[in-house]
Parts: C-alpha cells; structure tokens; sequence
C-alpha cells in the first residue's frame, strides 16, 4: 500500500547513563535509577514508551505495583512507562512510585523544553572536520524490517525505499550519528522519531458474528435487540475509523419494511414496530435477517464500507392457549389389561421448542381408583392416556374422564384457558375370560416331617372371576420339586405321596413350596397359579455324626490328649446337643483309652500310656438329646507313629490292633462263607 509519508526530525540531546557494575555488588532494594530526562515533545502520542524504569528489591519483585503521579500515564509489568492517550502538556516532572512486598521507591522524570537543550547536532564544516559524514541505525535501517530508510551521508537528507504501511508500524525510533572519514563519532548520536501518517486504507471489518439477537413478540416500541460492532485497522483518532452503522437490507419485508432501527453510532439495534405487529403467529417467519453496513469517514460518501447479517428471532410467549381438537373421545379396552388405549390431539399456535406449546394433561374427574394415568408425548404432544391398574369388566364395564390441558409455561396475563383446553374421555371395558383366583395367595400350613404318605396337607379353594359364565375349576400340581404331593382334580384336596423330610434340599428354611393351577372351562380355559409354602416341624430322624474319623498321634509323645471330637446333628434343638459321648467296651485286659466331655458338642479322646506304632480302631457312640434319643455307634482310627527330628512317619506299622467289634464281624463273615460252602 502507498503513503505519503511525513518525516518528522527531532535531533534531542543524547544522556548517558553510567552504571557502576561489579559482578559482587551488593543488590540494593529500590529504583536502579532514580532520576531520568527526558525532552518535551510536541505531543506524547497514545501507546507512546517514553523510557523504561528498572526497580528491584532482591526478593524476586513479588506483587510489585507502580503508580504515576499522572493519570494519563502508566507503567507496565517489565518498567516501560507508556503514555494512556495523546498528551500535549505533562507538566515538568513525573513522579513514579513503585512498591513490592518487600521494598517501595520513587523515581522522578523530569521534562526539559526544547530550549534548555544542552547541546545540538551539529557539522563544523572547517579545518580539521572536512569529511564528516551523516550515519543512520535503528529499526528500519540495519534492523529489521531493514533498508525502509536511508540517509545522504552529505546532506543528511533522509529517504523512504518502499511504501510505508502505518497498520503494520505506526513510529520508527532511529538514530543519527556524524563521524569522520575514519568513522570516529564526532557528534551525537540523537533520536530522530518519524510517524506514518494514516490512510484510509482499511474499510471496517464485522469479527464477532455470527450476530444473533433475540426479541420476545409483542415488545414495546424501542426495545433494544442487538448490538453490533465493527472495528476498522485505521488510525481510531482521525475520521478513517470513526464509523457510522445503517440497515442496509431486511429481510423478509412483512408485515413492514423497516422493522428495526439501527443507532448509527452505537451500533444498536432496536424495534421500532408496534407490539401488535411482533405478533409471531401471524408472521411469515420468525427470523429476520438484516445486513448492517458500517462506513468509515463518518458515513460520508468516502468511506468505505464493511457488511455483516443481523440474524433476528421472534421469540414466542404464551398467548395461545392448548385446545383439543374434539370435545369427546373414544376408548375401548380389555379388562385385565394395560397400557396407552387411546392418543389425545390438542393444537397450540405457539412456539413447538417452547414451554408455551409443551402440553401438560390432568385427569380431573372419573379416576378415584387411580386406573388411569396421561402423560405427554414429547414428539407429538399428544396426551397418551393409560391404564396403570386393571380394569375388572364384572365390577364396571363403563368409565368416564373428565380431562384438561394446559402449557408448561404461564399464559400471558391477558390470556385464559377456555372450555375447550378439556374434554371428555369415554371408556368401554370389554370382558374377557379371566383365570381362577386362590384364596388365599399364598396359602400356608404346618405339617411335622415324617407324616404317613396319603396324609392330607390342605384343601384349597379358587374362584371364578367370571360370575356370570358359571364356569367349573378343575385343579392340578404344577411345581413339585420333591414329588412328594398330589391333589384332587375336582375338591382341590391335596395329598402326600411321600415322605416329608424337613432335612431335604427342596426344603429352604423349614419351608417346602409348592406350585398348584386352577383351570376353567372356558373356551379357550383361563389358568389360574396358586403357591402353597409347608412349614415342616423336626422330628428326631437323624443319628449325630462324628468328626474327626481319624487321629494320628507319636508314639514317643509326651502329651497323651489325641484329639478333640465334634457331634453334629441335622436335626433342630432339641434334638441335638447336648450329646453324650462313650467309649464301647475295650478289648485286651488293659485300657488303653478314656474320652473325656469337652461342652455338649465335643470331647477328647486321651491315650492312658503309650501305645506302640501301629493302627488303632477305638470304638465310639455318641448319642443326641431327642425323645427318644438316637445314637450313633462308630470308630475313630487312631495312627501311631514314629517320630524323629519333628518328622512323623505313619507308613509301617508293627502290629495290627483292631477293635473287638472287627473281629466279631471277620469270624461272622467267615462263618457265613463256610455255611455257604457247605450247602
């Protein structure tokens, strides 16, 4: 892009800092510079740095704060003083205040007129100096971006190499030295500031979009929908960014062409239409687009222009009441059965993603059951109305509802429900053929285990709730996990086939179930399912058993105690413990054994000497608390061994001890073999 470009050469006194510095100097908490010059321009320029400050206080400058005594400047977070706007008159002297967590201080600048320079660049064209030449640096020289400008180095007259383009970098801060021909500086450096005066170059330009406002329907006159904002790259302090916004295009144009307003200045777009005219209902549509033009120039016709589109909704409010589409409707339903029977239609004007079109129904009369519930379908708006709780044909074969509509949300105040946001829901129940019903249901009784097969359980009782078929029951089993039932087709008597056992797995919790169906004679017949649950009493049925069978003990041991014996029962107190444990009768001369009562569930077997290594039989009865009394005769095998170095060895045995009992029954067996052969 092409400037024109105003150059603009201020030649100011060059100061230089001299900083004493040393690698082990000791830090010192505040401003490294306390005093600063600088030289009064014609006018400091908004954004302007006019020089950096450098303030530590060797903590690490932790929540450091700065203030200017003058509000049009501030101090940014790395020191750089920066003017807040166009400042022709500073006074003589800022005064900056910084303060940290550890440490605070002030610096003070002071502001010299241009005729308390202390000196000028200046060439002394005379003996000595013939030669001196003009030398240019700085940002746009020989840094980047390089060779924008270039410098005679006789005349001292500064040039432009290529067009300038001020959005891009509005100031350049340069330098002019003068040396001699052996480029020793004689003179300077000063700062020499050139400004890129602005074009109008950049039209005005819509980044936020997309632009969508919203407006409710029926809003007064001058209610404010949007805002819309333009920014342009152009210099914000001349007439190339001061814009000016106009409705360019609305569309739809109905029911008038200008519904809406723009502030030229602000940006803000308002209504500008009679309420009555922002009515949605009657709307070709509810959303206007507009196209909004922002010019630069103030709008003159030299501006340029940028465009955006406006998107505009109407937004709905409840003025439109729902209202069902017929005063009475129509249902028809089996009893027994459940579910949606019949869609309710209702219209409503409004907005369908609104609360103002959602509908909400409510039975208000005919349901004091609860047999009926209506609920809303989201997609159609219909109102489903069913039957939750089944309908008995012999108890009513008519029901009549008496049903409203309304919104979810509020009716506008002007606006009422009217007779037809209800109507009138007319229901015929059609009979079926229901099954049987068991009385009661469940049925429960008591029986004790063990009662002789054939015995009678219970007779059950089922009813027909078709009682004007006069239809006949016959009854049959259904679930017998065990086997153990039978009933009667036409009393309903039920019967045992078996022997009850209370310790049967089919039996959970003392509690044996049964399953029994009741069937009509109807066409097709209807079952009905009954659940008997049997209570079983205990009846002493089972010998205790023993535990542990087999004990092994050293033949060296010092501690006799053999083992610790446990009875159990599958029987219930009390025909369990407390149980009795005894020895039978001992064989040989000596007793080697005695078994001593432990509590009621257990004993210890006790060796009266050591025995040598071999296997032992001890015989053992153990008797529970029933009435009578049941007793278990058995044997604990008792392994002694021989022990060294905590290892016990059971494998060899050096003679065979058995029980008396054993014996007794190897010569029976003997016999019977003999007796055999005989024959």
């Amino acid at each position: 892009m092409q400037h024109k470009t105003q150059l603009t050469l201020s030649f100011l006194l060059s100061q230089v800092l001299l900083l004493a510095c040393a690698e082990d100097l000791e830090c010192i908490p505040g401003f490294q510079q306390k005093v600063f010059y600088i030289e009064q321009p014609f006018e400091f320029t908004e954004d302007q740095r006019v020089l950096n400050l450098v303030f530590d206080d060797c903590e690490g400058n932790n929540k450091l704060n700065f203030e200017v005594s003058n509000p049009d400047f501030k101090v940014e977070r790395d020191g750089s003083l920066v003017a807040l706007k166009n400042v022709s008159e500073a006074g003589r002297a800022l005064f900056v205040h910084a303060r940290s967590e550890h440490a605070e201080d002030m610096a003070e600048i002071l502001i010299v007129g241009a005729n308390e320079k202390r000196g000028a660049l200046k060439v002394i064209r005379s003996e000595g100096t013939e030669g001196a030449k003009f030398r240019l640096s700085g940002k746009g020289v020989d840094q980047d971006p390089k060779g924008i400008f270039r410098i005679n180095e006789i005349s001292g007259d500064v040039s432009v190499t290529r067009a300038l383009d001020r959005e891009a970098i509005a100031n350049y801060e340069l330098e002019v030295e003068v040396t001699d021909l052996s480029g020793k500086v004689i003179d300077g450096p000063v700062r020499l500031d050139i400004s890129v005066i602005d074009q109008n170059d950049n039209k005005p330009m819509f980044k936020e979009g997309p632009y969508i406002g919203h407006v409710m329907e029926g809003s007064p006159t001058g209610t404010t929908v949007m805002r819309m904002t333009a920014f342009d790259a152009d210099d914000s302090s001349t007439d190339n960014a001061l814009l000016r916004y106009n409705i360019i295009k609305q569309t739809p144009i109905k029911p008038s062409p200008n519904m809406f307003y723009i502030d030229p200045e602000k940006g803000d777009i308002v209504t500008v239409v009679s309420p009555s005219m922002l009515d949605r209902e009657t709307m070709e549509t509810p959303k206007y687009e507009l196209v909004i033009g922002a010019k630069d120039m103030g709008g003159f016709d030299v501006g340029l222009t940028g465009t955006a589109t406006a998107t505009i909704l109407i937004d709905d409010k409840n003025d439109h009441p729902p209202e069902f589409t017929k005063k009475e409707f129509q249902a028809t339903v089996k009893e027994g059965v459940t579910g949606v029977i019949v869609n309710l239609t209702v219209g409503d004007r409004d907005d369908p993603a609104t609360g103002a079109w959602r509908a909400v129904y409510t039975i208000i009369n005919g349901n004091p059951g609860q047999s009926f519930e209506i609920h809303t379908n989201p997609e159609t708006n219909e109102g489903m109305l069913s039957v939750v709780k089944p309908l008995d044909y012999e108890i009513s074969a008519f029901h009549t509802l008496l049903i409203k509509v309304e919104n979810e949300d509020p009716l506008v105040p002007d606006i009422a429900y009217g007779p037809s946001s209800t109507a009138t829901v007319q229901i015929t129940v059609k009979d079926v053929n229901e099954g049987p019903v068991f009385h009661p249901n469940p049925m429960t009784v008591t029986k004790q285990e063990n009662i002789p097969i054939g015995s009678v359980v219970l007779t059950v009782n089922a009813t027909d709730p078709d009682t004007l078929q006069h239809q006949t029951i016959r009854y049959s089993v259904y679930k017998d996990p065990a086997g153990w039932l039978e009933i009667n087709p036409t009393n309903g008597t039920i019967g045992t086939t078996a022997i009850l056992d209370r310790e049967s797995p089919y039996v959970q919790d003392n509690i044996y179930t049964a399953l029994f169906l009741a069937i009509d004679s109807g066409n097709p017949p209807a079952t009905g399912t009954g659940t008997l649950h049997i209570t079983l009493e205990d009846v002493n049925d089972n010998v205790p058993s023993l535990y542990p069978t087999l004990a092994k003990v050293c033949d060296d041991a010092k501690d006799l105690r053999v083992v610790v014996l446990g009875a159990s029962d599958k029987d219930l107190h009390p025909n369990t413990d407390p149980f009795k444990f005894e020895l039978s009768k001992q064989s040989g001369p000596e007793k080697l054994w005695k078994i001593t009562k432990i509590n009621n569930t257990h004993a210890q077997v006790i060796l009266l000497q050591n025995l040598k290594k071999a296997n032992y039989n001890i015989p053992i009865s153990v008797t529970d608390s029933g009435k009578p009394p049941l007793t278990n005769n058995t044997e604990l095998k008792l392994q002694v061994c021989s022990c060294k170095k905590s290892r016990m060895d059971c494998s060899a045995t050096d003679a065979l001890h058995i029980s008396m009992t054993l014996i007794l029954l190897s010569l029976f067996s003997l016999f019977f073999v003999q007796l055999n052969l005989s024959d």
